[in-house]
């Protein structure tokens, strides 16, 4: 529960957004975290459930199964889909029962075992899905892996994502819709929990060192790992701002803000950011000629979908490798291209780029939720913008931004 407590703001922002039901319990069955829908749907105040055993929501008749299918649950430690092909119930505060689908998903954080619920009331509609959840959780269980056997999981994954789709097609379409929203909230929570997972054991690791380097002349590896603990919070939050737009582009509640500024205002914090990125040897060349351009743009997009563009630009290049940041006003329209020398896209997979969730084979091993690219193709075209790449494996990618303007003097 400390736990939890400790990272009270990030889960709150991760789960208040969610209209289904989230409640969070340790190995022994104690809820130590739940989110508003999780009180509205069941019927109880704020932090009421948290401390409470898990069996307050589940109807007396079913607790004697229930502690069996936890046990097992928990020695697998695998993702389920409960409530499909199955009767699955809860019990509200005020004694009402009524039916339920869950999605579990266990997770470690700090050593210790949860197991996350993803709750939702099925009142009104009740469905068989039982091929259809068994489908995605061997897709997600293997997406996770990552492992020596990539190739031939990718293989089976393919096979699986059309099994999956042939299945779904014979569903009645207002439930198939349903059912994708939900399945993409939970695919992304799994994805949140575990790029949450790595830069926070990153942090702690360079926190403690640091502790360590008191001589004077132990200063370089302090700013190291001071270095380091940067980088890992700078990812964190790219990751939250990531989270907060999808959730802003599905709703609809996207409301842009235009003003006029200075675009080197913008590229000099970019490229400022980026730099704390750079590998050995890599470097960034700032375009020309900016200091003529001012804008008038939602300021906060740009530098969201500029961010982005060059932080990929890096990550996928290597070391003693450049990046070119290239800016230029073409009839109405301000051009910026970035270019880089990196692993690029494969030719079978640019179709996909983006996808949301989608990554390209070469990229899996790399730290990513692959909704970046999605989110900037969203804006963008929100804005009357466009955005275009080329690509070629293992020798960089070229992706150009086009942003309308109305003036092509000094003042765009």
């Amino acid at each position: 529960m400390k736990v939890f407590e400790k990272n009270n703001n990030i889960f709150r922002l991760l789960s208040e957004a969610i209209s289904e039901a989230i409640v969070v319990v340790n190995n022994e069955q104690i809820i130590v975290a739940n989110n508003g829908s999780a009180n509205e749907i069941f019927g109880y105040e704020e932090d009421e459930l948290v401390g409470k055993p898990l069996n307050i929501l589940i109807p007396k008749e079913y607790h004697h199964s229930h502690d069996g299918h936890f046990d097992r649950f928990t020695k697998h430690k695998s993702k389920r889909h409960m409530g499909t092909g199955q009767d699955l119930f809860g019990i509200r505060k005020d004694g009402t029962i009524f039916p339920v689908e869950a999605g579990l998903n266990p997770f470690t954080i700090y050593g210790s075992n949860y197991v996350m619920a993803l709750i939702t009331d099925i009142t009104i509609r009740k469905q068989q899905q039982q091929q259809i959840t068994e489908l995605n959780s061997q897709l997600e269980r293997k997406i996770e892996l990552r492992t020596e056997e990539l190739h031939s999981t990718i293989k089976e994954l393919k096979e699986e994502v059309k099994l999956r789709k042939e299945a779904e097609a014979k569903t009645k379409e207002s439930l198939k819709k349903e059912q994708d929203l939900n399945e993409l909230k939970t695919k992304f929570l799994s994805l949140v929990s575990h790029e949450f997972k790595t830069p926070l054991s990153g942090i702690l690791t360079s926190a403690t060192l640091i502790g360590k380097y008191t001589q004077e002349d132990q200063q370089s590896k302090r700013e190291k790992h001071l270095g380091t603990i940067k980088n890992k919070v700078k990812y964190l939050d790219t990751i939250l701002n990531d989270f907060l737009s999808i959730e802003r582009l599905e709703t609809g509640k996207v409301s842009y803000k235009f003003s006029s500024f200075p675009l080197s205002k913008v590229i000099n914090e970019v490229i400022y950011n980026a730099n704390m990125l750079l590998k050995d040897g890599q470097r960034i060349n700032y375009p020309q000629d900016v200091d003529d351009y001012t804008i008038d743009f939602d300021e906060k997009i740009l530098e969201l979908i500029l961010s982005n563009l060059i932080h990929n630009a890096v990550k996928y290049s290597g070391e003693h490798s450049v990046i070119d940041l290239q800016v230029k006003l073409e009839e109405k329209t301000l051009v910026f291209k970035i270019i880089d020398q990196g692993i690029g896209i494969p030719e079978k997979e640019q179709q996909f780029i983006f996808k949301r969730y989608f990554r390209a084979e070469n990229a899996l091993l790399d730290q990513g939720t692959g909704i970046g690219l999605n989110i900037v193709k969203s804006h963008i075209e929100n804005l009357g913008g466009s955005i275009t790449f080329t690509s070629q494996e293992n020798k960089g990618s070229t992706f150009i931004l086009k942003i309308p303007v109305t003036n092509n003097d000094q003042s765009v």
